[in-house]
């Protein structure tokens, strides 16, 4: 029969010290626990411990006790045997098991203010219209919970409650005991709330992308998931511009690789790059490239094509040279980068290198909807436009006749 007790207890002993929620948890460090002394019929207020981000529910308990009276056991260490806030609410045995087991014979009255103004007001006036909770009739010992869902004290903007308590006797004073703690949605703790969530897929909406895509709502469903399962709402509003700029581009990239619209993104960036060259204004071209595409490792073989043809508008034929060597051996069959390698052999004294390429790939196309002579030719325009050298052009052109 002992061993069986002994049992019991064990396994009583170790539910009550391991009892835990995959939901979240009680927060026994920001709790609050006060102890304050009334004169018959005065008034206090008691603010509250800050509570944490992702605070959904809270448990508070109130014990008046007499003279000479303690507490025997905290809150605390009673909710340590509660893995979470279900087992508890008004009536029930977990509200009667969260109770003091010990109280006076005094008895208060209380009342809970989400504000501050309206807490210091109440000790003006004794009115608790703004009160999000009033207990009128006098009690000696209390416990409840509040749910941000059911609850008017209690929101995901909440931060800290004033209990405002008043006592119930007439000549002597009473001692009053405050304890308070969170109950922390390990979901809710990251800070991603609906209005939350909403700036993030604001965001979505305003990349340059976004207007060009065909699913919008995968797209933002995917944008939104990457940002809030890498960041707090905390973290992400408290990064600087430069590094904001970075998780939104990340985002987006992860975004559009899964609904398998990455190329149009990328095709911004090109677009850009053509644009600035085909003004002529060569250098932002580069810089585009260069920014976009090789230094983040995203270049594809049209990619390093413009770079080169950048490079040799620009005279820098080493450069052009380095580019298609590195570009040649990851993309070894494609034309458009064998032409360029044409125009480069052209303008550096290879001029027999050149015709050879051009005689190889002469029927060929550099794209789906351009052919190698077209190119051939308005590249030479640019180039034209650009003053370089065109002593070889009619006789490549003949070769491409």
């Amino acid at each position: 029969m002992t061993s069986k007790i002994v049992n019991a207890l064990f396994l009583f002993g170790t539910f009550f010290c391991f009892a835990q929620s995959k939901e979240g948890y009680w927060d026994n460090i920001r709790t609050t626990n006060e102890t304050i002394t009334l004169r018959a019929g005065e008034k206090k207020i008691v603010k509250t411990a800050e509570f944490p981000e992702g605070t959904t529910e809270l448990v508070y308990r109130i014990t008046v006790l007499d003279d000479n009276q303690k507490l025997s056991s905290s809150l605390v260490s009673l909710l340590k045997a509660i893995p979470d806030p279900t087992g508890i609410s008004q009536g029930t045995a977990g509200a009667v098991f969260l109770m003091s087991s010990i109280s006076g014979t005094d008895k208060c009255k209380y009342a809970i203010f989400s504000q501050a103004k309206e807490a210091d007001n109440y000790l003006n006036t004794e009115k608790t219209t703004k009160a999000c909770f009033v207990q009128d009739s006098p009690i000696n010992k209390e416990a409840k919970l509040l749910k941000s869902k059911t609850s008017d004290c209690l929101n995901s903007k909440t931060q800290q409650l004033y209990f405002a308590f008043q006592s119930d006797n007439w000549v002597m004073k009473q001692t009053i005991v405050l304890e308070v703690v969170p109950w922390v949605d390990n979901k809710a703790s990251r800070g991603w709330d609906v209005a939350n969530k909403n700036e993030i897929i604001a965001l979505g909406k305003n990349t340059k992308v976004f207007a060009t895509l065909t699913n919008k709502e995968s797209f933002l469903a995917g944008f939104l998931e990457k940002v809030t399962q890498k960041y707090t709402h905390k973290d992400f509003i408290g990064l600087l511009p430069i590094e904001k700029s970075a998780a939104i581009e990340s985002a987006t990239e992860e975004a559009l690789l899964k609904t398998g619209e990455l190329k149009k993104y990328y095709d911004l960036f090109r677009n850009k790059a053509n644009a600035a060259l085909s003004t002529l204004h060569v250098e932002d071209a580069i810089s585009i490239l260069q920014a976009e595409f090789i230094s983040k490792n995203r270049a594809e073989a049209l990619d390093y094509a413009i770079l080169a043809k950048c490079f040799i508008l620009t005279k820098q034929f080493d450069k052009a040279e380095d580019v298609l060597k590195t570009a040649t051996e990851k993309f070894p069959t494609d034309t458009n980068l064998q032409l360029q390698n044409a125009h480069l052999y052209l303008f550096t004294d290879r001029v027999s290198e050149a015709k050879e390429l051009h005689k190889k790939f002469k029927n060929q196309n550099v794209s789906t909807t351009v052919s190698w002579i077209q190119q051939t030719k308005q590249d030479f325009e640019l180039f034209k436009k650009q003053h370089l050298p065109d002593d070889y052009f009619n006789k490549i052109l003949k070769i491409l006749e």
